[in-house]
This record gives structure tokens, C-alpha cells and sequence, in this order.
């Protein structure tokens, strides 16, 4: 199993690369603090919260489970980000 610690970073380097995606995107267009870009960031940053708070919680059972539901939410709500921002950029 990988460590904790790749997994944060992997969290950390996905919702930062969504955010850093809308950033280029919202520079590029003209489109400076667009709403929908916004929109984007803020659900980014509420994915990154829960899933930290997923990964600090205490006395788990079945910690392997657990950290795999994880990762597989991450790819999920990554997913789920990127479809709304290549919508946002078409």
C-alpha cells in the first residue's frame, strides 16, 4: 500500500493542478474571476478538505479500505471536476 504521505501529495497535486487549469484558463480568455471558474475552484477546495479530513480520522477499521475509498473518490471527484472545467473551456 502506498504511504499516506503519497496519497496527500497526490491530492494536493490534483485539486492544485483543477485550480491552476481555471487560473490559465480565466487569463487567457478575459475572463478574470469568472464565476464559473470560481465554482470550479470552490468545489476543488471543498474536495481537498473532505478528503483530508477522510485521511486524519482516527481509529478507522479496516484502515487499507478505508484509504482506498480514498483514493478511488479522489479519481472520482477529479473526474468530475475536469469534465466541468472542459466544459467551462469549450
Amino acid at each position: 500500500m502506498a504511504s499516506i504521505r503519497d496519497l496527500k501529495k497526490d491530492i494536493n497535486f490534483a485539486l492544485g493542478d483543477i485550480i491552476e487549469a481555471v487560473y490559465i484558463w480565466e487569463a487567457g480568455s478575459g475572463n478574470q474571476d469568472s464565476k464559473e471558474g470560481s465554482v470550479i475552484i470552490d468545489k476543488a477546495i471543498a474536495v481537498f478538505d473532505d478528503l483530508m479530513g477522510m485521511i486524519h480520522q482516527k481509529e478507522v477499521e479496516g484502515a487499507k479500505a478505508h484509504f482506498k475509498e480514498i483514493r478511488n473518490q479522489l479519481e472520482q471527484k477529479t473526474t468530475e471536476l475536469l469534465e466541468q472545467f472542459n466544459k467551462l473551456a469549450s
